[in-house]
């Protein structure tokens, strides 16, 4: 089945999705919303391929190693939009785009 051949990568796509969701959600309640709109924007951006790719991959997907590319580089801009805020929930989603960015590259590869 889909799913089994493709675990790690998907569960690095849910992590990053839910992540993505968070930190959304979270820099709309920070004290200078407008300093975060990039971030926010990209949270979106990010979450919404994450969770593409995890269901294009549900049903085996021939565009699966394209998806992946794609979702590589949302992933990393997001990761380093993320980087450049201090806020916790900023630097947790980071983390799980780069992981999230590296997994989609070695299945792209």
């Amino acid at each position: 089945m889909a799913h089994e051949k493709y675990s790690t990568l998907i569960s690095a796509l849910h992590e990053c999705m839910e992540a993505c969701n968070h930190c959304f959600d979270s820099c709309l309640e920070e004290n200078d919303v407008a300093m975060m709109a990039e971030c926010i924007r990209l949270d979106r951006e990010c979450a919404d391929i994450c969770g593409y790719l995890e269901q294009a991959l549900g049903r085996n997907t021939p565009f699966a190693e394209d998806l992946a590319e794609v979702c590589a580089k949302i992933c990393e801009a997001c990761g380093k939009e993320c980087q450049k805020h201090d806020h916790d929930h900023c630097q947790r989603c980071a983390e799980a785009c780069f992981k999230c960015a590296d997994e989609c590259r070695k299945f792209a590869a």
